[in-house]
């Protein structure tokens, strides 16, 4: 039938079909089948298909051979490499050996396989494609077609798919008079030339999935492979395209990468300055790539002067003026095309927003935009591999991309820059401020200024929620505290240092008290109200006592004392004095102490406060134990400990239980001792008491230790030990340790 419909007989060739058809149905009972029911249909339809298929000189088929030399040599990717075999081969032409016939290939499969390679500009997509074809060539006998789509270059627009399938027809030997003007019939066309054939179709630098599904093969016998910088979204539902998601290379991959352009004599002499280049560039191959080249090209120049320039410069180190591809700031603007101006916007005020990574509440913040629209904008910059979405709802950017939005947000008008960072520092000042009345109730804790217009802080329902939002945020709120006095927030500044308080000292962060108290003082002598001064030194007067910085301590306090003083202001005095007491303490003049708590004891009764009076009374009886006089001390500790539990004070309740736990301890009621200390560990942990929690551990192991209980007290200890490294107390670490050892050493055999 063929053969006549070539050979300009279409009607012999129709003729011939129904002659076989009465044949088959008066010996066998049947129809022709699907194969010859289907060409049938194509005589009548006259499909180009048909035409004769074009030979070469020799007569032979033509087997196009498109696939691009690599473009370098190819390190690491196994995973990746490995995850290709599993969707590009699974139930395709590769799951069979090469000579496997069509039929086979069919019933192995119902559908054409489809890997779809993402990630940012310069991530090395096309690279891993072209490997993994490299490698497969034996699996596609029929040949292997590619084409630059010109989704993301410096070509302009994408090359649109009627021009794509005109480049396969021509390879497939399609005689140019041949070729339809119509997409569809072109895609047809196409699509009847590679049916069952084994072929696998490289689709590199794909913009959108309209550009891509003419280009598609309808033959299961094909494998296909897309490169994209954008999810191919309709294509991975409609298409059961698999998306294989492309990330940074390994620290392993990236120093295999600059062995093999500088060579591994080099990379092992200077092996500090390349862990930091990579480092620098954060594992993103063309940053390696444009880095190797600055070393190979500069062989005089030591690898550490490379570093050095980089860490300087970023991305100024990454540019070049003249070819684009080997700029990394060029490569990654080609991604910001298809984006609209309100997705490019929310780019550029992601890469000066502060922190790490950001939420939704919070993008909502950044921008002024209602949560949907917050939302669908975060979507399409994660889409088009921009962000990055982590677990808990957290979005993040590689430091390079960030660094390069950083450079976009310029291009913003500066009262919109301004008004966003306004907006977002007022979002996470407001939640942390929220979050710090929770943790503590009883604690006096100073309203900030109303938020921005349109900023939604987050309804924190109770204290658990509250320590796991300034526990997820708490990079972020270090950085909005930065960026505030940067932004000259002097308000901000104080109040989110005043908001942190509880958090970091409940957690044991003691350098970052110190940072955050530190800025807050600065900030401060801007501000009209003295009571933040005199705050600001106390507080940084305790968290320099914590850090071990005494003299500063005492100096900070004294000066909150003063100020206290000459504004007439008992309650602050009343404060002070505890703090005072503390500090003293901690360096062992009991003296001066309890001198300081009976000051502090006397002020908040004069004042009726009977929160601050139960605090100081704790501090009276701790301080009278210390001094050797437990009756007073038992005496105060037990008034204190119902005024806390009158007021649900835990903090102060469980402080008050370790007190009298000392007491009983050193008055030989160990039993007693126990049950207060364990009352106070189950407050604690309750609380997220941290700091609190290794101190009240090394108190019960002493406990366990006098009553013999050596399993038990070896248990704490290694506890406390471990809170104690954690939070960087190395002196209480040591100490551990050594009645750690000790208690081995004195073990009964």
């Amino acid at each position: 039938m063929l053969a006549l419909y070539r050979n300009g007989r279409p009607a012999d060739a129709l003729s011939h079909y129904q002659q076989l058809r009465a044949r088959l149905t008066d010996a066998l009972g049947t129809d022709p089948g699907p194969s010859l029911q289907r060409l049938h249909q194509q005589i009548l339809t006259a499909d180009p298909v048909l035409a004769e298929p074009t030979e070469v000189e020799d007569g032979s088929r033509v087997v196009p051979r498109q696939l691009p030399a690599l473009p370098g040599p190819f390190l690491g990717r196994d995973i990746e490499l490995a995850g290709l075999d599993d969707t590009a081969l699974e139930s395709g032409p590769g799951a069979n050996p090469p000579d496997a016939p069509p039929d086979v290939l069919q019933a192995t499969g119902a559908a054409v396989l489809v890997s779809a390679i993402g990630g940012l500009g310069g991530i090395g997509k096309t690279w891993l494609a072209l490997t993994w074809a490299h490698r497969n060539l034996e699996r596609f006998p029929d040949g292997q077609l590619f084409v630059d789509l010109h989704g993301f270059s410096p070509a302009g627009d994408p090359v649109e798919p009627t021009v794509a399938l005109r480049g396969f027809l021509d390879a497939l030997g399609v005689s140019p008079d041949r070729i339809p003007n119509d997409l569809d019939a072109r895609a047809a066309l196409y699509r009847s030339l590679v049916a069952n054939k084994r072929m696998l179709v490289v689709l590199d630098n794909a913009a959108t999935a309209e550009q891509v599904v003419p280009l598609l093969p309808g033959s299961p016998t094909c494998t296909v492979l897309i490169t994209g910088r954008h999810r191919l979204a309709s294509l991975i539902d409609r298409h059961g395209a698999r998306h294989l998601p492309l990330d940074v290379l390994s620290h392993n991959e990236a120093c295999a990468l600059l062995t093999a352009r500088l060579g591994a004599d080099r990379v092992a002499a200077e092996s500090d300055a390349v862990d930091e280049l990579i480092e620098l560039c954060g594992g993103h191959p063309l940053a390696l790539a444009i880095t190797a080249r600055i070393g190979a090209t500069r062989t005089a120049v030591p690898l550490a002067e490379v570093a050095a320039e980089l860490r300087e410069f970023g991305l100024e180190m990454l540019d070049h003026d003249t070819d684009l591809a080997a700029s990394l700031p060029t490569v990654l603007s080609w991604s910001l095309r298809r984006l609209t101006d309100q997705q490019r916007t929310l780019f550029a005020l992601l890469g000066i927003s502060p922190g790490p990574d950001t939420t939704l509440p919070a993008t909502a913040a950044l921008t002024g935009l209602a949560g949907q629209s917050a939302r669908k904008a975060l979507l399409a910059l994660e889409d088009a591999a921009l962000l990055d979405r982590r677990p808990s709802g957290r979005y993040a950017m590689h430091d390079l991309i960030r660094a390069y939005a950083a450079t976009t947000a310029h291009n913003l008008p500066e009262h919109v820059r301004e008004a966003a960072l306004v907006r977002v520092t007022d979002f996470y000042l407001h939640t942390a401020h929220t979050a710090g009345r929770l943790l503590d109730p009883n604690r006096t804790l100073a309203h900030p200024e109303p938020p921005a217009l349109g900023v939604h802080p987050h309804s924190l329902p109770d204290a658990e929620s509250a320590m796991a939002w300034l526990s997820a945020e708490h990079a972020t709120l270090l950085a909005t505290q930065r960026a505030a006095t940067t932004l000259g927030l002097h308000s901000v500044v104080w109040h989110l240092a005043a908001a942190l308080d509880t958090f970091h000292f409940r957690l044991g962060h003691r350098r970052d008290a110190v940072a955050v108290w530190q800025a807050a003082l600065e900030a401060a002598h801007h501000l009209p109200n003295p009571t933040t001064r005199i705050r600001s030194h106390r507080n940084l007067g305790r968290a320099c006592d914590l850090l071990g910085r005494h003299d500063e301590a005492i100096g900070h306090l004294d000066r909150a004392l003063v100020l206290a003083e000459q504004h007439h202001d008992p309650t602050e005095q009343a404060i002070t004095h505890r703090a005072l007491a503390i500090s003293w303490g901690q360096w062992g003049d009991y003296r001066r102490a309890l001198k300081h708590a009976r000051h502090a004891l006397d002020l908040h009764r004069a004042l009726d406060q009977s929160v601050g009076e139960a605090a100081a009374l704790n501090l009276v009886g701790w301080y009278a134990a210390q001094l050797g006089d437990f009756t007073t001390a038992r005496e105060h500790c037990h008034t204190a400990l119902a005024l806390h539990r009158h007021h649900h004070d835990l903090g102060g309740e469980a402080a008050t239980l370790d007190s009298l736990g000392f007491i009983a301890r050193h008055t030989g009621e160990h039993q007693q001792a126990l049950d207060y200390y364990r009352q106070g560990l189950t407050l604690l942990r309750t609380l997220g008491h941290s700091y609190q929690v290794a101190n009240i551990l090394d108190n019960l192991g002493h406990t366990h230790a006098a009553l013999g209980q050596r399993g038990k007290a070896r248990a704490v200890w290694r506890e406390s030990l471990h809170l104690y490294q954690t939070q960087g107390r190395d002196d209480d670490a040591d100490r551990i340790q050594r009645q750690l050892d000790d208690l081995d050493s004195t073990r009964t055999p």
